[in-house]
């Protein structure tokens, strides 16, 4: 007997939780096979055949190839084929999530703010939802209920219980994605980021160079007065990007590094992946930066432990090496 209810029924859910509506059909057959076989108190897998028209919505059951009357399922048996049929969709539908965002890690998102939960940031996506734990969040950051925000899909696990898409503010990806996403250059891959260092909330070196001898990859970044890289700072909520030009040079690479502060010179010992950098006195706080802020992010961002001195305490060293 047609059953257009239960088209519309699989129509809906199809809909609703973004799941192909064969799974559907596939789900209600084994879900009703499965009330069968309750009512019948028999665990024989092979036993009962239930075959939903897919045009109809008619169906048909047979047991050991006899036809059987869908309606003699009891109490007990309908009970069970509601239960199968909830979990069965639930196990499709987080297939169904975990397809659609494990090829997004990577990729930023927008999303609102739902709640928070001990500290982790619960974020609607669309019909889904992420979350960001405090580790992931900027420091110092506040947000509140319903505010729009974006963040870098990080993580897509699948568990038992749910698919979890663990989002993040902190990671240093999110700034190469902003840039990519604000900067036509690096989306097109005229100029590549060659190399990154991050303190969330703080400071962010990025070292940049084109492919292009025609194309500034520093005035590109920075854009006209300045406001491609104004876009990226006021996403972060303030902080500061320090856009460094890359050289091949290991030597000029710290000098463009440790910009604002002026540097005179710069020896390198490679065996101990060691670079010792002279600055005149009026450069030594900026090179350092606050609590060694400015120092720290170009070692991590060249690859080099960077000692600053300034001509003195370099002429002191040799003296004593010398000795």
């Amino acid at each position: 007997m047609p059953n257009p209810e239960l088209m519309r029924i699989v129509d809906g859910i199809a809909r609703d939780k973004n799941i192909e509506k064969e799974q559907i059909y596939t789900d209600i057959e084994q879900a009703v096979a499965s009330g069968l076989r309750k009512h019948f108190n028999t665990e024989d897998t092979s036993e009962f055949a239930v075959k939903l028209d897919r045009v109809s919505g008619d169906l048909s059951a047979d047991r050991s190839g006899s036809p059987l009357d869908i309606k003699m399922v009891g109490r007990i048996g309908a009970q069970t084929v509601k239960q199968v049929m909830i979990q069965l969709i639930r196990q499709d539908e987080r297939g169904s999530i975990y397809e659609e965002y494990k090829d997004r890690v990577g990729t930023i998102v927008t999303g609102a703010i739902a709640r928070f939960e001990g500290g982790s940031m619960i974020i609607t996506l669309g019909r889904n939802e992420g979350i960001m734990p405090r580790s992931e969040q900027i420091p110092g950051e506040s947000h509140e209920p319903g505010e729009r925000i974006q963040a870098l899909i990080l993580e897509v696990r699948d568990t038992p219980s749910a698919v979890k898409i663990i989002l993040s503010r902190s990671h240093p990806e999110l700034i190469r994605r902003l840039f990519e996403r604000e900067v036509p250059e690096v989306g097109e891959r005229t100029i590549e980021i060659k190399a990154l260092a991050r303190e969330p909330g703080h400071r962010t070196k990025i070292a940049v160079s084109s492919i292009d001898s025609k194309v500034d990859a520093v005035g590109a970044c920075v854009g006209v007065r300045g406001s491609r890289i104004k876009n990226i700072v006021d996403e972060l909520g303030g902080e500061k990007i320090d856009i460094v030009r890359w050289n091949e040079s290991s030597q000029i690479l710290i000098s463009n590094a440790l910009k604002p502060a002026e540097v005179a010179e710069v020896s390198l010992c490679f065996e101990l992946g060691r670079a010792t950098v002279i600055v005149n006195d009026d450069q030594l706080s900026l090179a350092i930066g606050k609590r060694g802020q400015n120092v720290r992010l170009a070692a991590r961002l060249t690859g080099w432990d960077i000692d600053i001195l300034t001509p003195p305490e370099f002429q002191a060293g040799v003296a004593r090496l010398d000795q």
